[in-house]
């Protein structure tokens, strides 16, 4: 199974929630932010430390010190987000920079897996921090060739 890590996805959590807020300018505490999400403090803490350290949000000190985005939330993409909390975006081992496979020489499907891993990157790139608090489109995102996939004509 293919799924997100708890990091990643409260990284988008976090992100959304300053859509949220009254304004997308508004500056936003950890303790706030914790209070909003009801995720825990240490690991929204930690988060926003990521985000921050990769430039998608600005850290404010003082009494109304907080976070707040660093730019648009329309040009922030899910890729960016996930890539500042998790690394970079591999679907399999062999595609990340630091693997040590001793099979990734000879391996028979290593080139369709990098194939797997540009279209999900192509896909999450596509879509922007403003694009999560919408509501679902018509169509899903098509990977590959082919019709677009609607929700009626999924089993």
């Amino acid at each position: 199974m293919i799924r997100m890590s708890k990091f990643a996805d409260y990284g988008l959590v976090l992100m959304t929630q300053f859509l949220r807020a009254s304004s997308a300018e508004e500056n936003l505490s950890a303790r706030e932010l914790a209070s909003q999400t009801r995720l825990p403090l240490p690991m929204v803490s930690k988060v926003l430390k990521a985000l921050t350290r990769e430039g998608l949000l600005v850290s404010h000190r003082g009494a109304s010190g907080g976070y707040s985005l660093s730019r648009s939330p329309a040009k922030i993409s899910v890729a960016e987000v996930l890539t500042a909390v998790e690394g970079p975006i591999a679907m399999t081992e062999c595609l990340d920079s630091t693997s040590v496979c001793k099979q990734e020489s000879v391996c028979p499907v290593r080139t369709n897996w990098e194939r797997i891993n540009f279209a999900v990157q192509d896909v999450l790139d596509a879509i922007s921090l403003a694009d999560m608090l919408e509501p679902l489109p018509d169509h899903l995102v098509t990977l590959g060739v082919g019709e677009t996939e609607t929700p009626s004509h999924r089993q």
